[in-house]
């Protein structure tokens, strides 16, 4: 009889544990990171008698969790990566509202600055059109400062995230590494402490938000986080905190985390190492997608203007003056060394000006120079890792890109420079002058056919290629001897030939002694005429070297069917006010190529496909990642989660149990009293 007491009590307390257990889970369904409880019941062995075993009722062995380890830490990285995803793609998108499209777009500002020429072309001498010229050079240069000044604000802005988030990173570190303490103290009572679990759990799930972790558990409960392979995070209770610094080059444009292990100086982190969290997506947009928008923007401002500025070089301006420089434009920047370099050599960079100009080959990236000897290496491209070996005993400067780098002495093997040609290059570019006289639209040379030509051989084209530093007549007379052939004025025998064709008394073209005179004249200084062809100005065969520094260069084309004695003179333009040859040459640039390939006027548009091609490659990937962390997420909630219908199912059959206990117990009492009752009599 004490024994159906004993069981019923016994009964009684583990269905009201059981109860309590339930109740706690339906009250923590919306909770956070809770882990659904369950209460583990045992059999008491029973008692041996003469009959056999009598069981002895029931006990409350413990409280466990539904927990899956494997899908815990498979979900946490999964969201980690959705995570980096997602802030790299909201990111994106904000930057491409930087690069507008229409007629508010720099595109437009870029086609309306090279259409205000045509109308110089057609009214050289009005100073209204040289106006709206010189107007929208100044708009287009504003709208590369704003932009600029856009793209650096949304650096400082990502870099203050960064630092928030480190601290957010910092402060969870903190917290599991108290969670880590108490869990260890807890276990000590020989039970799972299965609230401590969960709180560490969920703040490791907090933690997987900003940066992607990895666990290893301890022997004594506490569980180590690792960041960025292989970096603690938090070994039991001591705390390894993370911040944000510049690279080892010092480059202001980038951001790393660096993580300081056992109070030594911060370790610098490789992005790529760092997997998931904000903290790797915003990484990874700042130090690659916001870094080569800045390139493309840089690019673009650096070789407009400088193209700009080498064609006004060519020209004559309202006051009968060389042109002046269009754009001011910033330097451009010396290589930043490595931290860790042992030389003294500089870095300085230029842009590309022999044999040709370099403008036209911009490629929109960074560099790596690396040293092997003091004077040999390589340097990268860091767009696509094409490299390119140098040898300043050899060649110095060392071409690449359309830019010429220049290395001083001093250098060492294993040294490291960061070249940023592109970066900055939009921060101040500006127009150069005011005046609209200052503007060069004339040519300073011209084409000029003889007044007694007999053929019809015409001007299709004459360019200027290059003006020299001292400025002589560059008279150049083209003399026809025949319906095929030339000879020239600045070549060693020119005026003797001349003299003798012209007399006294002068030869018939169609008499042997011109064609005598003819071929005694030197093979070489006999040029063959082909129309459409271009004749350039340091063709000729004698007076060698041709020498830029002293003598114009120029390109002159002509077309028709020239007669013996016909004669193309290149000489001074006498009447620059009136002409806008150079204002045509600016025109044509729009069409020339100089962005991979496109022409000028599509560089923006270039520019923007290469961000739209990042924002839909971006959309994928969040995609992607998206649907599988929320894929795992259910099947972790599926094992973990509080299913209200279940354990409603659940309360009704410990409520039942617990009422057949009580009923239970409410039989003993009367067999009790029963007992009593016949013992009385």
């Amino acid at each position: 009889m004490s024994s159906i007491l004993n069981i019923g009590v016994l009964a009684l307390n583990a269905n009201q544990a059981a109860l309590q257990t339930v109740s706690n889970n339906i009250a923590n369904v919306n909770t956070p990171g809770y882990s659904r409880q369950q209460v583990v019941l045992q059999n008491i062995q029973g008692q041996y008698t003469g009959s056999g075993y009598f069981g002895k009722g029931v006990d409350v062995l413990t409280v466990t969790r539904s927990y899956n380890d494997f899908l815990n830490r498979q979900a946490a990285s999964a969201q980690a990566v959705s995570t980096a995803d997602t802030t790299r793609l909201n990111k994106l998108n904000q930057l491409e509202t930087y690069f507008k499209v229409g007629s508010n777009g720099l595109g437009a500002t870029i086609s309306d600055f090279m259409n205000a020429f045509s109308d110089i072309v057609s009214a050289p001498t009005d100073l209204t059109a040289r106006s709206v010229a010189l107007t929208r050079a100044d708009e287009m240069a504003s709208r590369f400062n704003q932009m600029y000044l856009q793209l650096d604000q949304m650096r400082i802005g990502n870099t203050e995230e960064l630092k928030t988030a480190a601290t957010a990173i910092n402060d969870l570190a903190r917290q599991i590494a108290k969670a880590n303490q108490d869990i260890s103290r807890s276990l000590g009572n020989g039970q799972q402490p299965n609230d401590l679990l969960d709180q560490r759990d969920q703040l490791i799930r907090n933690l997987n938000k900003y940066i992607q972790t990895t666990t290893i558990p301890a022997d004594d409960g506490t569980l180590g986080i690792f960041i960025g392979g292989s970096q603690a995070l938090v070994l039991g209770t001591t705390v390894s905190p993370v911040s944000i610094q510049l690279d080892k080059y010092s480059d202001l444009s980038k951001a790393k985390l660096a993580v300081a292990v056992a109070g030594a100086p911060p370790m610098l982190l490789d992005e790529n190492t760092l997997g998931g969290g904000e903290v790797s997506g915003m990484l990874r947009f700042q130090n690659q997608d916001l870094l080569e928008a800045r390139n493309l923007l840089g690019r673009l401002a650096l070789a407009i203007g400088t193209k700009l500025n080498e064609q006004q070089a060519l020209g004559i301006d309202l006051n009968g003056n060389a042109g002046s420089p269009l754009f001011s434009l910033p330097a451009l920047p010396d290589g930043l060394a490595h931290v860790n370099n042992t030389g003294t050599a500089a870095l300085s960079l230029a842009i590309q000006t022999t044999p040709t100009s370099g403008v036209s080959a911009f490629v929109a990236t960074d560099y790596d120079v690396v040293f092997a000897t003091g004077t040999t290496g390589t340097i990268t491209r860091q767009s696509d890792g094409t490299q390119v070996a140098f040898d300043t005993a050899v060649t110095n400067p060392v071409l690449i890109d359309g830019l010429e780098l220049t290395i001083s002495a001093g250098a060492a093997a294993g040294d490291r420079y960061v070249l940023k040609p592109f970066s900055n290059a939009a921060s101040s570019i500006s127009t150069a002058f005011a005046s609209p006289r200052g503007l060069a639209m004339a040519s300073p040379i011209t084409a000029i056919a003889g007044a007694n030509n007999a053929g019809t051989v015409t001007l299709e084209g004459l360019r200027v290629d290059a003006v020299p530093t001292t400025l002589p007549a560059p008279a150049v007379t083209l003399r026809f001897i025949g319906t095929g052939q030339y000879i020239r004025s600045d070549d060693a025998n020119y005026a003797g030939l001349v003299a003798t064709l012209d007399g006294p008394p002068p030869l018939d073209p169609a008499s042997p002694a011109y064609a005598a005179a003819i071929a005694a004249h030197p093979a070489g200084e006999r040029y063959t005429y082909v129309p459409g062809q271009v004749i350039g100005a340091d063709d000729r065969t004698t007076n060698l070297p041709f020498d830029p520094a002293t003598e114009w260069s120029w390109s002159l084309t002509l077309k028709g069917v020239p007669q013996p004695g016909d004669t193309y003179a290149v000489d001074v333009n006498p009447y620059p006010q009136l002409n806008a040859d150079n204002a045509q040459a600016m025109l044509d640039l729009r069409d020339l190529a100089m962005f991979d390939g496109g022409p000028l006027t599509d560089g923006y548009a270039s520019a923007i496909a290469v961000i739209g091609t990042r924002i839909l490659s971006a959309q994928s990937a969040a995609a992607v990642s998206a649907d599988i962390a929320s894929n795992l997420e259910k099947e972790r909630t599926s094992i973990q989660g509080v299913n209200l219908d279940e354990e409603a199912a659940r309360l009704i059959q410990f409520q039942q149990a617990y009422q057949a206990s009580g009923k239970m117990m409410q039989v003993a009492q009367t067999i009790f009293d029963t007992l009593l009752a016949s013992i009385g009599r």
